[in-house]
């Protein structure tokens, strides 16, 4: 595989707001989109509540679920970004809700008897005007590496506003170096392994 293989992602933005609300979430995981356009990768953005992803940990929870679409996405897609606000310490309730959504995964496998999720690269972004990034990406990355994602290094991107604070991520008038080159990071070794995965799979059982 080359640079020049093509590769695809999907970024699942767990914002508690509708669109066309503004979101810090958006914000961050279309900059990781912008980063990831670089390494010849091309990708959608879904903002998670603006669909009814019915509460479960199965693949498909009957009439009404919009989440088998989701997945279908998710399936045609190489790298999986799953940003979140900072919610009192956490992810959001959307990003919990993504996870256990995935759960369903654990008894999906193919013909060889891998999940059907390995060989896909999943990374995180995190925003957050309180402190707790570290914890949700650690969260985050445990449950998708379970389901069977991998984690690329350096695969998580955060902001979060000094202690106390009240600033928002796209109220800034600048991406703070830090994070800019953070996310510049992440998106070259998500792609590097991801075409490394579909060089050479992941043997069956």
């Amino acid at each position: 595989m080359t640079e020049s293989t093509a590769l695809r992602a999907l970024a699942l933005v767990c914002s508690l707001k509708p669109s066309p609300a503004p979101s810090s979430s958006d914000l961050m995981a279309r900059q990781v989109l912008e980063e990831l356009g670089k390494h010849g990768v091309t990708g959608d953005v879904v903002r998670v509540v603006d669909h009814d992803v019915k509460p479960g940990v199965e693949v498909d929870m009957g009439e009404g679920d919009a989440w088998p679409a989701i997945r279908e996405q998710m399936m045609a897609a190489d790298i999986l970004i799953v940003s979140t606000p900072t919610w009192v310490g956490h992810m959001s309730s959307v990003a919990q809700r993504v996870l256990e959504r995935l759960d369903g995964e654990l008894s999906e496998t193919d013909d060889s008897g891998r999940p059907l999720l390995a060989g896909k690269v999943a990374v995180a972004a995190v925003v957050g005007n309180e402190d707790g990034a570290h914890k949700i990406i650690a969260d985050l990355f445990q449950g998708l590496d379970d389901i069977g994602f991998t984690i690329p290094s350096q695969g998580g991107t955060y902001w979060n506003d000094h202690a106390m604070g009240g600033t928002d991520y796209m109220e800034l008038d600048e991406t703070p170096e830090a994070v800019a080159s953070t996310t510049a990071t992440l998106a070259a070794n998500a792609a590097h392994l991801a075409r490394a995965l579909k060089a050479s799979p992941y043997p069956g059982s």
